[in-house]
């Protein structure tokens, strides 16, 4: 096989990465286990994000809700229900939909920036509530001693989160490759003309936000299973922004941009808070940077490189 046959088969280079991941665990200590499994859910988070950012249009301000209510329907479930702890798994999508369903039937008639700053205010009452519900939620100290039987050591809680981050990362490519993720994107980039050719548009987008919640509260049951509580400032909008940044810095037209901007803010952020703890100042001149010589992130960079030879060499007779 050539270069430029390999070129053309990204499925062949996720491949050769999956298997080196799951070698992983032979040759790295306790603590870089648990960093890459908190990358694979941060990078969960932040592609379900991009389902509607980058291939919706929406402008989706405060995702991390989703992901603070699955946390939370998956602790809860897990510490009082006393049901087996699939139970949990499928509660945190489910409870994570619902929310998106409903804040998805009040913000969908808006556009633009009006959706993202009426999503902000709703995200900011359901952290409220969570915040100040002691008695359910356990307000401002969280839930804690969230553990999973069977999943208890780091070295499964690794394979756990990236063979489970793998098979939603697939089901989620699919749903962007389907008719309905083409659909989606043609109303991203024209919605007039969509809806002109028939297509209903607020519905396309809310079933798209609902999916995107799914996801999001799935990644917020894997962050409770990796790091064993949950806290109200899983759904604060600090980390909706941060998100959002992973997302425009690994390219937020490509499928795996957000994953590879959750690797390098998760990673930016250890490094740097080793030194200090202003790493967030370090984060804005990434994003400064990003911003004036690479508007479109890392990922689609590299594609738009590519393009070239590849439309050059199509071209040759």
């Amino acid at each position: 096989m050539t270069k430029k046959s390999i070129l053309r088969h990204p499925p062949l280079y996720i491949a050769l990465a999956f298997i080196l991941l799951l070698c992983l665990p032979l040759m790295l200590s306790r603590f870089y286990l648990y960093l890459l499994a908190l990358i694979f859910v941060t990078g969960l988070l932040a592609t379900s994000l991009n389902l509607v950012l980058g291939f919706g249009g929406m402008y989706q301000f405060h995702h991390a809700v989703f992901y603070g209510v699955g946390a939370y329907a998956f602790a809860l479930m897990l510490t009082e229900s006393g049901l087996p702890a699939w139970n949990a798994y499928l509660a945190a999508p489910i409870v994570a939909g619902i929310v998106g369903l409903i804040m998805g039937l009040i913000c969908i008639r808006l556009s633009k920036l009006y959706f993202g700053m009426l999503q902000i205010s709703l995200g900011s009452l359901v952290w409220a509530i969570i915040f100040r519900w002691y008695s359910f939620t356990g307000g401002d100290d969280g839930i804690h001693g969230c553990y999973v039987n069977g999943i208890d050591s780091t070295t499964n809680i690794y394979y756990f989160t990236l063979v489970t981050v793998g098979v939603c990362l697939f089901i989620m490519h699919r749903i962007v490759r389907s008719p309905f993720g083409r659909v989606f994107q043609a109303i991203r980039d024209n919605p007039e003309r969509s809806a002109a050719v028939g297509v209903n548009v607020m519905a396309h987008q809310l079933v798209g936000l609902v999916i995107a919640a799914v996801f999001a509260g799935f990644a917020g049951a894997l962050f409770v299973t990796v790091e064993g509580s949950a806290f109200p400032d899983l759904l604060f909008w600090t980390l909706s922004l941060e998100i959002l940044i992973m997302c425009l810095l690994g390219g937020w037209f490509t499928f795996l941009g957000p994953m590879l901007g959750a690797a390098i803010i998760l990673s930016l952020r250890t490094v740097v808070g080793i030194y200090t703890e202003y790493w967030t100042m370090v984060l804005g001149i990434v994003m400064m940077l990003l911003i004036l010589f690479l508007p479109e992130g890392i990922l689609g960079y590299i594609g738009k490189r590519r393009e070239g030879p590849v439309a050059a060499e199509r071209t040759e007779p």
